[in-house]
């Protein structure tokens, strides 16, 4: 979920503001002062929603989380999995125990010792919660019984059964301070959920344990980070960097032209691209693992038009996406056409062999007819006695180039019978509106939103388990053949084999049609050319949720 502000005049308040917060927290930061490397300015369009990691949903949120807490692994540029606050590990020959050792004599910000302890609280307090509000961490504790810290640098997991995809699991789940967060892991667990997690009304930052400390944070307008003193790594080369949010992605860009931010990631419009070159700054494009979703509620609860439920419906109005125009109109050439839930730039999970169906409005219209659904009166088909019109809910992340997608294929349903109209509404809200009532999806009809998932399937794959409803589950796809599928995969050590069962789950997914993957759009991210020291992965972007690399080595040329 991601929430924006409008920004009028209130835009250059604001940068000048964060501008400010920045230069009076890397004066005051350890080190050599703001010369040693600068201070990074950021400006993105997916505000952070939350800084509690059991409710968010946004990639910056996930951003901060990298940064401030610790991982016991990271990947590097080239997607390999190398050591960080685990120094190394080792398996079991049954592969049921997992022993990691630690960073010695590391330190939270508060100057408590960080130790293997914390990372099995962390785990054995998530267990215990999995089933309710700890649940969104469920996929990365699958198939685990508990973690023990037999002595401050050690700390020994241990597994039901064998599970392939263990390492990739430790690199997506955060260390979080046992003294911050014990007493909301306490009876039934009401606060996980509730805890705000932002810096506290004294001034003092948040506790961390990772390469950077979150010091100010104004929800939907800025958050601002410095180094963190007791870090136990490579000392960053930035005194700090901040995170400014903006409503749309033309005033992002003109921020960055007139210098009041140094980095714009994620995705800079590709209508910005050209310009942007011209003007002297630094483009790169690269193929993701994002995924653009049209989502159809599946889910069998369903109360309100029932006919989308009708599998001939679903495919009905994947024969009137036109992928191609979408790529071209939308994204300029530069996204790949939509299959599954898995996107080809991972090289090795996603099947290349699923079938999409071509754009074809007459067969569109042929399975309308099959489905019994005729034509009406004002050009819209008859569904169980109402017109097939439907309200498509819209995050402000789809802003931009979703707006002229979702053009596209309002325009193409009009044409078979079928009326969609866009239902804007902010991050929070459309997942509400999505999962309601109380986690039931039995109303919504249709939604556009994105993924940005990890490098390992496994927890795209988890987002359509019955466990997800509630959670990370956007479509209210709910099916136990799928859910067994799922818990077996990784268990599945042999990668070949492993691929196969995958390959199965994403056909399932495709033929049931919870999304109509549209397409998977390049990460078009620019900077400064002040600036250097940026590490663009083939997946991931300079600046993301899987790797510190680009923000502890990036510094001013």
């Amino acid at each position: 979920m991601r929430v924006r502000v409008r920004l009028g005049r209130g835009t250059i308040a604001a940068s000048l503001a964060l501008a400010a917060a920045l230069s009076l927290a890397a004066c005051g930061s350890s080190g050599s002062g703001a010369g040693a490397g600068g201070v990074l300015h950021i400006g993105t369009t997916y505000p952070i929603d939350s800084m509690n990691p059991f409710v968010a949903q946004a990639d910056y949120a996930y951003v901060s989380y990298e940064y401030i807490y610790p991982q016991l692994v990271q990947y590097n540029s080239k997607l390999e999995i190398e050591p960080d606050f685990a120094r190394n590990w080792s398996t079991s020959a049954d592969g049921r125990t997992w022993t990691f050792h630690t960073v010695p004599n590391a330190k939270w910000s508060d100057g408590k010792p960080l130790t293997a302890a914390d990372v099995a609280w962390t785990i054995n307090s998530v267990i215990k919660y999995k089933n309710g509000p700890a649940g969104q961490w469920a996929g990365l504790l699958e198939h685990m019984i508990g973690a023990s810290a037999p002595n401050p640098t050690t700390v020994v997991i241990r597994y039901s059964t064998a599970v392939a995809n263990v390492l990739q699991h430790m690199q997506g789940m955060s260390v979080l301070p046992r003294q911050v967060w014990a007493p909301y892991f306490t009876g039934k667990g009401t606060g996980i959920k509730t805890f705000q997690n932002v810096p506290p009304a004294n001034g003092q930052p948040m506790v961390s344990g990772g390469p950077f400390e979150l010091v100010q944070y104004k929800a939907n307008q800025y958050a601002l980070f410095k180094r963190n003193p007791n870090w136990w790594g490579a000392k960053p080369k930035i005194e700090g960097f901040g995170l400014q949010f903006f409503s749309n992605a033309d005033a992002m860009v003109q921020a960055l032209k007139d210098h009041q931010v140094d980095f714009i990631g994620e995705y800079t419009p590709p209508t910005a691209v050209t310009a942007l070159k011209k003007a002297g700054f630094d483009v790169t494009t690269t193929p993701s693992l994002s995924m653009k979703t049209f989502i159809i509620n599946t889910n069998p609860h369903k109360t309100t038009h029932r006919e989308l439920l009708n599998p001939l419906v679903r495919e009905a109005i994947e024969y009137a996406t036109d992928r191609q125009q979408i790529i071209k109109t939308a994204w300029l050439g530069l996204a790949a056409p939509g299959s599954t839930i898995i996107a080809p730039a991972d090289g090795s999970w996603h099947d290349p062999n699923i079938n999409v169906v071509p754009f074809n409005l007459q067969k569109a219209g042929q399975l309308l007819d099959q489905a019994g659904y005729k034509m009406g009166p004002n050009g819209l088909r008859i569904a169980n006695g109402h017109p097939m019109q439907y309200s498509v809910i819209f995050p402000p992340d789809e802003r931009g180039t979703g707006d002229r997608t979702f053009q596209i294929i309002q325009s193409d349903l009009q044409k078979i019978g079928i009326s969609i109209t866009q239902q804007n509404m902010d991050d929070s809200a459309t997942f509400n509106a999505i999962s309601a009532p109380n986690s039931k999806y039995q109303t919504f009809d249709m939604a556009m939103w994105d993924w940005v998932p990890p490098v390992d399937p496994d927890f795209m794959l988890s987002v359509m388990t019955c466990a997800q409803l509630g959670n990370n589950s956007d479509s209210g796809y709910c099916n136990p053949n799928y859910d067994r599928m799922y818990a077996r995969q990784s268990t599945l050590l042999d990668p070949s084999a492993r691929r196969e069962l995958i390959w199965q789950m994403q056909q399932y997914i495709y033929s049931a049609r919870p999304y109509i993957i549209l397409d998977y759009p390049d990460i078009i991210e620019a900077h400064s050319p002040n600036w250097t020291g940026f590490t663009v992965s083939p997946v991931m972007g300079s600046v993301n949720s899987l790797s510190t690399q680009t923000l502890l080595q990036v510094h001013q040329g």
